[in-house]
């Protein structure tokens, strides 16, 4: 019996690991939304090298609203992390149009996290943790990362928070 549990917990284990990030992301529950265009005069990604430096995101909802308002004041940290990992989906998204496929990333190298917070709100790291733990998530441990996590008195649109991504990717 324990033998028999034990091939079952390492098939189990080897179906986990052979899973590709759409396949994670689909069996977490999570779909890939359309990109959306700049709102300014920038692009959504630059290639350099093997490195792609992504724009920064926020959170969209699927009406395709922003998710708006201040930490400590709006929202609470659950709220916000909820927010931050709205805002990891969007970067997909982003990944997944200009890749074609979100397994050639080789690893998400830094993250650059903006919470709108209030003056007294000190917890966003704790927010953008919802982004990082939707990295880990979707990559493994390529997801893990270097990151900042800062408050600021605003951000475009009223957005809650707004990420900066950039990803090491395979060569083609």
């Amino acid at each position: 019996m324990k033998t028999t549990l034990l091939i079952l917990a390492l098939f189990s284990s080897t179906l986990l690991l052979a899973q590709t990030p759409e396949e994670k992301l689909q069996a977490a529950g999570y779909t890939l939304s359309k990109v959306s265009p700049p709102v300014a005069n920038y692009v959504n990604v630059v290639r350099s090298g093997n490195l792609l430096f992504l724009a920064g995101k926020g959170p969209t909802q699927a009406d395709g609203k922003y998710v708006t308002g201040k930490l400590g004041k709006d929202f609470t940290i659950e709220q916000g992390y909820a927010a931050a990992r709205l805002t990891a989906l969007a970067q997909l998204s982003v990944l997944k149009d200009y890749l074609g496929n979100l397994s050639r990333v080789k690893r998400v190298v830094k993250v650059l996290g903006l919470v709108n917070g209030t003056e007294d709100f000190t917890d966003q790291p704790k927010v953008i943790n919802g982004f990082s733990d939707m990295m880990v998530l979707v990559f493994g441990d390529k997801g893990k990362h270097a990151r900042s996590a800062i408050g600021v008195a605003s951000l475009p649109f009223g957005m809650a928070v707004e990420v900066e991504l950039i990803v090491e990717v395979e060569n083609d």
